[in-house]
């Protein structure tokens, strides 16, 4: 299975905001929209960063409240690691996995085309596993 695959049942659509974004600014959205990262963006289409909830603890533990009236620019993560809807769900999961991330945009010519989590990789591939499995009972009872 792909990553289009993910994308076709849970949608493409993006939370994005811009680099110049105040921290406190994008706290609120994070917290506002149920999300746990944000695509930094200066127009929607292009990855310049992405900011998570890791990112947000690393800010305050660094420099404490006053973080939140710095841009999000200044504690995004700038090198962020993407993959493209023909990449497959096994491989996604390692390198998510192996990075510590639990966010990944989705890039498909360049442009910004969703954003999958930890959460439906380790969903999907339950599915995929209980799916497998009512296969065997249904092959063996039959």
């Amino acid at each position: 299975m792909t990553v289009a695959v993910i994308l076709t049942r849970k949608g493409r659509d993006v939370v994005t905001t811009t680099p110049d974004s105040l921290m406190s600014d994008v706290c609120n959205l994070l917290e506002t929209k149920g999300i746990g990262a944000v695509v930094i963006s200066h127009g929607g289409e292009k990855v310049d960063g992405i900011f998570s909830e890791r990112d947000f603890v690393r800010a305050i533990a660094r420099q404490g409240a006053s973080a939140l009236e710095r841009p999000v620019r200044d504690y995004m993560t700038q090198n962020v690691v993407t993959c493209e809807p023909d990449d497959k769900i096994a491989e996604v999961m390692q390198r998510m996995t192996q990075g510590k991330f639990r966010h990944m945009p989705v890039v498909e010519n360049g442009r910004l085309a969703g954003i999958i989590s930890i959460g439906d990789v380790v969903k999907h591939r339950i599915a995929e596993a209980e799916a497998e499995a009512m296969a065997m009972r249904e092959y063996i009872t039959a």
